[in-house]
Protein backbone atom coordinates (compact mmCIF):
# COMPACT_ATOMS: atom_id res chain seq x y z
CA UNK A 1 0.00 0.00 0.00
CA UNK A 2 1.35 3.41 -0.97
CA UNK A 3 2.10 6.06 1.63
CA UNK A 4 3.27 9.70 1.37
CA UNK A 5 6.75 8.22 1.60
CA UNK A 6 6.81 7.69 -2.17
CA UNK A 7 6.21 11.37 -2.74
CA UNK A 8 8.72 12.31 -0.03
CA UNK A 9 11.42 10.19 -1.64
CA UNK A 10 10.65 11.60 -5.09
CA UNK A 11 10.83 15.16 -3.79
CA UNK A 12 14.07 14.51 -1.92
CA UNK A 13 15.54 13.11 -5.12
CA UNK A 14 14.33 15.68 -7.66
CA UNK A 15 13.23 18.99 -6.15
CA UNK A 16 16.50 19.88 -4.50
CA UNK A 17 18.71 18.58 -7.32
CA UNK A 18 18.50 20.09 -10.79
CA UNK A 19 20.23 17.21 -12.57
CA UNK A 20 18.23 15.45 -15.29
CA UNK A 21 19.04 12.00 -13.96
CA UNK A 22 17.62 12.98 -10.55
CA UNK A 23 14.42 14.08 -12.25
CA UNK A 24 14.20 10.81 -14.20
CA UNK A 25 14.74 8.74 -11.04
CA UNK A 26 12.05 10.61 -9.13
CA UNK A 27 9.59 10.44 -12.03
CA UNK A 28 10.14 6.69 -12.23
CA UNK A 29 9.26 6.34 -8.53
CA UNK A 30 6.00 8.23 -8.99
CA UNK A 31 5.10 6.46 -12.23
CA UNK A 32 5.48 3.07 -10.52
CA UNK A 33 3.07 4.00 -7.70
CA UNK A 34 -0.38 5.14 -8.95
CA UNK A 35 -1.61 5.34 -5.35
CA UNK A 36 0.74 8.29 -4.82
CA UNK A 37 -1.18 10.50 -7.27
CA UNK A 38 -3.59 11.94 -4.68
CA UNK A 39 -0.76 12.86 -2.34
CA UNK A 40 1.19 14.38 -5.22
CA UNK A 41 -1.78 16.60 -6.07
CA UNK A 42 -2.25 17.59 -2.43
CA UNK A 43 1.39 18.63 -2.20
CA UNK A 44 0.93 20.72 -5.35
CA UNK A 45 -1.96 22.58 -3.74
CA UNK A 46 0.32 23.26 -0.76
CA UNK A 47 2.92 24.76 -3.10
CA UNK A 48 0.22 27.02 -4.55
CA UNK A 49 -0.96 28.11 -1.08
CA UNK A 50 2.66 28.86 -0.16
CA UNK A 51 2.99 31.02 -3.28
CA UNK A 52 -0.06 33.04 -2.15
CA UNK A 53 1.55 33.58 1.26
CA UNK A 54 4.67 34.84 -0.50
CA UNK A 55 2.75 37.51 -2.40
CA UNK A 56 2.02 35.74 -5.69
CA UNK A 57 -1.40 35.79 -7.33
CA UNK A 58 -3.05 33.43 -9.86
CA UNK A 59 -2.15 35.50 -12.94
CA UNK A 60 1.44 35.78 -11.69
CA UNK A 61 1.84 32.00 -11.39
CA UNK A 62 0.41 31.36 -14.84
CA UNK A 63 2.65 34.06 -16.30
CA UNK A 64 5.89 32.74 -14.78
CA UNK A 65 5.09 29.13 -15.69
CA UNK A 66 4.35 30.16 -19.27
CA UNK A 67 7.64 32.09 -19.43
CA UNK A 68 9.81 29.38 -17.90
CA UNK A 69 8.19 26.09 -18.94
CA UNK A 70 5.74 24.72 -21.52
CA UNK A 71 2.02 24.57 -22.23
CA UNK A 72 1.63 21.28 -20.39
CA UNK A 73 2.94 22.95 -17.23
CA UNK A 74 0.51 25.85 -17.70
CA UNK A 75 -2.32 23.31 -17.78
CA UNK A 76 -1.01 21.68 -14.62
CA UNK A 77 -0.62 24.89 -12.63
CA UNK A 78 -4.08 26.12 -13.69
CA UNK A 79 -5.57 22.82 -12.46
CA UNK A 80 -3.73 23.16 -9.13
CA UNK A 81 -4.96 26.74 -8.67
CA UNK A 82 -8.54 25.66 -9.33
CA UNK A 83 -8.21 22.73 -6.94
CA UNK A 84 -6.80 24.93 -4.17
CA UNK A 85 -9.30 27.77 -4.58
CA UNK A 86 -12.22 26.17 -2.62
CA UNK A 87 -9.93 25.80 0.42
CA UNK A 88 -8.71 29.40 0.22
CA UNK A 89 -10.15 32.45 1.94
CA UNK A 90 -12.09 35.11 0.03
CA UNK A 91 -9.65 37.53 -1.59
CA UNK A 92 -11.80 40.04 -3.46
CA UNK A 93 -13.02 40.68 -7.00
CA UNK A 94 -9.64 41.21 -8.67
CA UNK A 95 -8.47 37.80 -7.43
CA UNK A 96 -11.77 36.21 -8.47
CA UNK A 97 -11.38 37.68 -11.95
CA UNK A 98 -7.94 36.09 -12.23
CA UNK A 99 -9.42 32.71 -11.29
CA UNK A 100 -12.07 33.17 -13.98
CA UNK A 101 -9.33 33.98 -16.52
CA UNK A 102 -7.28 30.84 -15.87
CA UNK A 103 -6.50 29.03 -19.14
CA UNK A 104 -8.79 26.09 -19.77
CA UNK A 105 -7.95 22.73 -21.26
CA UNK A 106 -8.76 23.91 -24.77
CA UNK A 107 -6.07 26.62 -24.77
CA UNK A 108 -3.07 24.56 -23.67
CA UNK A 109 -1.28 21.45 -24.89
CA UNK A 110 -2.92 18.11 -24.02
CA UNK A 111 -1.44 16.29 -21.02
CA UNK A 112 1.34 13.78 -21.52
CA UNK A 113 -0.27 10.37 -21.74
CA UNK A 114 2.18 8.00 -20.07
CA UNK A 115 2.72 8.12 -16.32
CA UNK A 116 6.45 8.76 -16.52
CA UNK A 117 6.02 11.84 -18.76
CA UNK A 118 3.23 13.17 -16.58
CA UNK A 119 5.29 12.72 -13.40
CA UNK A 120 8.24 14.45 -15.07
CA UNK A 121 6.09 17.47 -15.97
CA UNK A 122 4.67 17.67 -12.44
CA UNK A 123 8.14 17.58 -10.89
CA UNK A 124 9.40 20.24 -13.31
CA UNK A 125 6.53 22.46 -12.26
CA UNK A 126 7.08 21.84 -8.55
CA UNK A 127 10.78 22.65 -8.92
CA UNK A 128 9.78 26.07 -10.26
CA UNK A 129 7.12 26.69 -7.59
CA UNK A 130 9.52 25.72 -4.82
CA UNK A 131 12.06 28.34 -5.92
CA UNK A 132 9.72 31.30 -6.29
CA UNK A 133 10.92 34.29 -4.26
CA UNK A 134 8.67 36.46 -2.14
CA UNK A 135 6.93 39.37 -3.88
CA UNK A 136 5.61 42.60 -2.46
CA UNK A 137 2.13 41.90 -1.01
CA UNK A 138 -0.68 43.64 -2.86
CA UNK A 139 -3.71 42.72 -0.80
CA UNK A 140 -5.59 45.10 1.44
CA UNK A 141 -4.54 44.89 5.06
CA UNK A 142 -0.99 43.85 4.22
CA UNK A 143 1.71 45.19 6.51
CA UNK A 144 -0.85 46.48 8.98
CA UNK A 145 -2.67 48.74 6.54
CA UNK A 146 -6.31 49.63 6.90
CA UNK A 147 -8.61 47.82 4.49
CA UNK A 148 -9.51 49.78 1.38
CA UNK A 149 -12.76 50.10 -0.46
CA UNK A 150 -12.78 47.60 -3.29
CA UNK A 151 -15.08 46.78 -6.16
CA UNK A 152 -17.26 44.39 -4.14
CA UNK A 153 -20.96 44.68 -4.96
CA UNK A 154 -20.27 47.77 -7.03
CA UNK A 155 -21.56 47.70 -10.60
CA UNK A 156 -19.44 49.17 -13.35
CA UNK A 157 -20.02 52.90 -13.58
CA UNK A 158 -21.49 54.57 -16.66
CA UNK A 159 -18.18 56.38 -17.11
CA UNK A 160 -16.22 53.13 -17.35
CA UNK A 161 -18.78 51.72 -19.76
CA UNK A 162 -18.34 54.78 -22.01
CA UNK A 163 -14.55 54.49 -21.74
CA UNK A 164 -14.68 50.84 -22.78
CA UNK A 165 -16.85 51.75 -25.78
CA UNK A 166 -14.48 54.53 -26.89
CA UNK A 167 -11.45 52.27 -26.63
CA UNK A 168 -13.21 49.49 -28.53
CA UNK A 169 -13.86 51.96 -31.36
CA UNK A 170 -10.23 53.09 -31.25
CA UNK A 171 -9.03 49.51 -31.60
CA UNK A 172 -11.43 48.81 -34.46
CA UNK A 173 -10.75 51.81 -36.65
CA UNK A 174 -8.22 51.63 -39.45
CA UNK A 175 -7.40 55.34 -39.19
CA UNK A 176 -4.62 56.27 -36.74
CA UNK A 177 -5.86 59.85 -36.33
CA UNK A 178 -9.31 58.63 -35.34
CA UNK A 179 -7.82 56.10 -32.92
CA UNK A 180 -5.74 58.84 -31.30
CA UNK A 181 -8.75 61.12 -30.92
CA UNK A 182 -10.87 58.36 -29.41
CA UNK A 183 -8.11 57.37 -26.98
CA UNK A 184 -7.63 61.00 -25.94
CA UNK A 185 -11.36 61.32 -25.32
CA UNK A 186 -11.25 58.14 -23.24
CA UNK A 187 -8.40 59.62 -21.21
CA UNK A 188 -10.41 62.80 -20.59
CA UNK A 189 -13.30 60.71 -19.29
CA UNK A 190 -10.89 58.73 -17.09
CA UNK A 191 -9.59 61.97 -15.56
CA UNK A 192 -13.12 63.20 -14.83
CA UNK A 193 -14.04 59.81 -13.40
CA UNK A 194 -10.97 59.97 -11.14
CA UNK A 195 -12.05 63.37 -9.82
CA UNK A 196 -15.58 62.09 -9.16
CA UNK A 197 -14.20 59.09 -7.28
CA UNK A 198 -11.93 61.34 -5.22
CA UNK A 199 -14.90 63.49 -4.19
CA UNK A 200 -16.97 60.45 -3.26
CA UNK A 201 -14.10 59.09 -1.18
CA UNK A 202 -13.66 62.43 0.56
CA UNK A 203 -17.37 62.57 1.43
CA UNK A 204 -17.12 59.06 2.89
CA UNK A 205 -14.37 60.07 5.32
CA UNK A 206 -15.70 59.96 8.86
CA UNK A 207 -18.71 57.87 7.85
CA UNK A 208 -19.22 54.16 8.44
CA UNK A 209 -17.55 53.48 5.11
CA UNK A 210 -13.92 52.41 5.35
CA UNK A 211 -11.55 55.14 4.16
CA UNK A 212 -10.25 54.76 0.64
CA UNK A 213 -6.52 54.06 0.46
CA UNK A 214 -4.28 53.21 -2.50
CA UNK A 215 -4.22 49.65 -3.75
CA UNK A 216 -1.98 47.85 -6.21
CA UNK A 217 -2.18 45.36 -9.03
CA UNK A 218 0.24 43.61 -11.35
CA UNK A 219 -0.03 43.93 -15.11
CA UNK A 220 1.85 41.57 -17.39
CA UNK A 221 4.49 43.10 -19.66
CA UNK A 222 5.07 40.36 -22.18
CA UNK A 223 7.95 39.91 -24.63
CA UNK A 224 8.95 40.81 -27.23
CA UNK A 225 9.96 44.46 -26.78
CA UNK A 226 9.00 44.43 -23.13
CA UNK A 227 11.11 47.51 -22.35
CA UNK A 228 9.08 49.66 -24.71
CA UNK A 229 5.84 48.13 -23.42
CA UNK A 230 6.89 48.88 -19.84
CA UNK A 231 7.49 52.51 -20.83
CA UNK A 232 3.99 52.65 -22.32
CA UNK A 233 2.45 51.22 -19.14
CA UNK A 234 4.49 53.67 -17.06
CA UNK A 235 3.15 56.55 -19.17
CA UNK A 236 -0.45 55.39 -18.86
CA UNK A 237 -0.06 54.98 -15.09
CA UNK A 238 1.50 58.42 -14.71
CA UNK A 239 -1.32 60.08 -16.65
CA UNK A 240 -3.88 58.43 -14.36
CA UNK A 241 -2.43 59.33 -10.93
CA UNK A 242 -0.75 55.93 -10.51
CA UNK A 243 2.84 54.76 -10.33
CA UNK A 244 4.30 51.73 -12.09
CA UNK A 245 7.39 49.76 -11.06
CA UNK A 246 8.70 47.24 -13.58
CA UNK A 247 9.91 43.77 -12.58
CA UNK A 248 11.75 42.64 -15.70
CA UNK A 249 12.72 39.09 -14.57
CA UNK A 250 9.12 38.11 -13.84
CA UNK A 251 7.46 39.97 -16.72
CA UNK A 252 5.14 42.40 -14.94
CA UNK A 253 4.81 45.91 -13.61
CA UNK A 254 3.25 46.66 -10.25
CA UNK A 255 0.85 49.59 -10.56
CA UNK A 256 -0.07 51.49 -7.41
CA UNK A 257 -3.07 53.82 -7.20
CA UNK A 258 -6.66 54.18 -6.17
CA UNK A 259 -9.11 51.59 -7.46
CA UNK A 260 -10.84 53.68 -10.13
CA UNK A 261 -7.46 54.78 -11.47
CA UNK A 262 -6.14 51.21 -11.52
CA UNK A 263 -9.16 50.17 -13.57
CA UNK A 264 -8.47 53.00 -16.00
CA UNK A 265 -4.81 52.03 -16.36
CA UNK A 266 -5.67 48.40 -17.10
CA UNK A 267 -8.23 49.40 -19.73
CA UNK A 268 -6.11 52.01 -21.49
CA UNK A 269 -2.83 50.11 -21.49
CA UNK A 270 -4.46 47.02 -23.00
CA UNK A 271 -6.15 49.11 -25.68
CA UNK A 272 -3.05 51.12 -26.56
CA UNK A 273 -1.04 47.93 -26.98
CA UNK A 274 -3.58 46.69 -29.51
CA UNK A 275 -3.50 50.03 -31.31
CA UNK A 276 0.31 50.25 -31.28
CA UNK A 277 0.76 46.77 -32.71
CA UNK A 278 -1.78 47.47 -35.46
CA UNK A 279 -0.05 50.73 -36.33
CA UNK A 280 3.35 49.01 -36.30
CA UNK A 281 2.12 46.33 -38.71
CA UNK A 282 0.89 49.04 -41.08
CA UNK A 283 4.17 50.97 -40.81
CA UNK A 284 6.18 47.82 -41.53
CA UNK A 285 4.12 47.20 -44.65
CA UNK A 286 5.06 50.67 -45.84
CA UNK A 287 8.71 50.00 -45.11
CA UNK A 288 8.65 46.76 -47.08
CA UNK A 289 6.93 48.50 -49.98
CA UNK A 290 9.85 50.91 -50.01
CA UNK A 291 12.31 48.05 -50.28
CA UNK A 292 13.41 47.90 -46.66
CA UNK A 293 13.23 44.68 -44.64
CA UNK A 294 11.60 44.87 -41.24
CA UNK A 295 14.05 44.60 -38.36
CA UNK A 296 13.98 44.11 -34.62
CA UNK A 297 15.43 47.59 -34.09
CA UNK A 298 12.69 49.13 -36.25
CA UNK A 299 9.98 47.53 -34.12
CA UNK A 300 11.71 48.37 -30.83
CA UNK A 301 12.20 51.99 -31.91
CA UNK A 302 8.63 52.21 -33.18
CA UNK A 303 7.13 51.02 -29.90
CA UNK A 304 9.46 53.19 -27.83
CA UNK A 305 8.51 56.31 -29.79
CA UNK A 306 4.84 55.38 -29.63
CA UNK A 307 5.04 55.00 -25.85
CA UNK A 308 7.01 58.21 -25.50
CA UNK A 309 4.60 60.36 -27.49
CA UNK A 310 1.47 58.63 -26.20
CA UNK A 311 2.56 59.43 -22.65
CA UNK A 312 2.94 63.11 -23.48
CA UNK A 313 -0.46 63.19 -25.14
CA UNK A 314 -2.22 61.29 -22.35
CA UNK A 315 -0.79 63.53 -19.66
CA UNK A 316 -1.92 66.63 -21.56
CA UNK A 317 -5.45 65.26 -21.93
CA UNK A 318 -5.61 64.23 -18.27
CA UNK A 319 -4.27 67.56 -17.01
CA UNK A 320 -6.72 69.54 -19.15
CA UNK A 321 -9.68 67.47 -17.95
CA UNK A 322 -8.60 67.68 -14.31
CA UNK A 323 -8.08 71.43 -14.55
CA UNK A 324 -11.52 71.88 -16.07
CA UNK A 325 -13.10 69.75 -13.36
CA UNK A 326 -11.34 71.57 -10.52
CA UNK A 327 -11.98 75.04 -11.98
CA UNK A 328 -15.70 74.41 -12.09
CA UNK A 329 -15.89 72.44 -8.86
CA UNK A 330 -18.25 73.71 -6.20
CA UNK A 331 -16.31 71.83 -3.53
CA UNK A 332 -13.42 74.01 -2.32
CA UNK A 333 -11.76 70.96 -0.78
CA UNK A 334 -11.22 69.22 -4.13
CA UNK A 335 -7.64 70.37 -4.73
CA UNK A 336 -6.45 69.32 -1.25
CA UNK A 337 -8.19 65.98 -1.73
CA UNK A 338 -6.41 65.35 -5.05
CA UNK A 339 -3.08 66.43 -3.54
CA UNK A 340 -3.53 64.11 -0.55
CA UNK A 341 -4.26 61.18 -2.87
CA UNK A 342 -1.06 61.85 -4.82
CA UNK A 343 0.87 61.83 -1.54
CA UNK A 344 -0.84 58.60 -0.47
CA UNK A 345 0.12 56.87 -3.72
CA UNK A 346 3.72 58.02 -3.47
CA UNK A 347 3.89 56.86 0.14
CA UNK A 348 2.52 53.41 -0.77
CA UNK A 349 5.07 53.03 -3.58
CA UNK A 350 7.94 54.00 -1.31
CA UNK A 351 6.85 51.51 1.34
CA UNK A 352 6.38 48.70 -1.17
CA UNK A 353 9.58 49.47 -3.07
CA UNK A 354 12.07 51.18 -0.77
CA UNK A 355 14.78 50.56 -3.36
CA UNK A 356 14.27 51.06 -7.08
CA UNK A 357 16.64 51.62 -9.96
CA UNK A 358 16.17 53.41 -13.27
CA UNK A 359 16.93 52.09 -16.71
CA UNK A 360 17.18 53.57 -20.17
CA UNK A 361 15.68 52.08 -23.28
CA UNK A 362 17.99 49.97 -25.41
CA UNK A 363 17.81 49.29 -29.13
CA UNK A 364 16.00 52.47 -30.17
CA UNK A 365 18.52 53.73 -32.72
CA UNK A 366 16.37 53.04 -35.79
CA UNK A 367 15.41 56.50 -37.06
CA UNK A 368 12.67 55.24 -39.35
CA UNK A 369 11.11 53.20 -36.54
CA UNK A 370 11.20 56.17 -34.18
CA UNK A 371 9.69 58.49 -36.79
CA UNK A 372 6.92 56.07 -37.68
CA UNK A 373 6.15 55.34 -34.04
CA UNK A 374 5.94 59.03 -33.21
CA UNK A 375 3.70 59.64 -36.21
CA UNK A 376 1.47 56.77 -35.15
CA UNK A 377 0.97 58.23 -31.68
CA UNK A 378 0.82 61.87 -32.75
CA UNK A 379 2.53 64.07 -35.35
CA UNK A 380 3.66 66.54 -32.69
CA UNK A 381 7.18 66.89 -31.30
CA UNK A 382 8.27 64.39 -28.66
CA UNK A 383 9.60 65.47 -25.26
CA UNK A 384 11.84 63.61 -22.87
CA UNK A 385 10.24 60.77 -20.89
CA UNK A 386 11.15 60.09 -17.31
CA UNK A 387 13.13 56.88 -16.64
CA UNK A 388 11.44 53.63 -15.73
CA UNK A 389 11.42 52.60 -12.09
CA UNK A 390 12.44 48.99 -11.52
CA UNK A 391 12.00 46.95 -8.40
Amino acid sequence: MSTPRTVDRAFETALYDTADDALDTAASMLAADPAADAELGRRGEEFVATAWRRGWQPADLVRIVRRELDDVHVRLVAALIRAQAPHDRARGPRWAAQLDDLPDAGTTAPPRTDRFSHATAVLELYRLLLRLPALEPLEAGAAGEAPRRGRENRPESRALARIRALLAKAEATGYPEEAEALSAKAQELMARHSVDEALLAAQAQGSATSPDVPGACRIGVEPPYEQAKAVLLDAVADANHCRAVWNEPFGFSTVVGFEADLEAVELLYTSLLVQAEAAMTKAEAGQRAGGRKRTKTFRQSFLAAYAHRAGTRLRAAAEAATEAATTGAADANLLPVLASREVAVTDRVERMFPQTTTTRLRGTADAAGWTEGTRAADAARVGHHRPLKRG
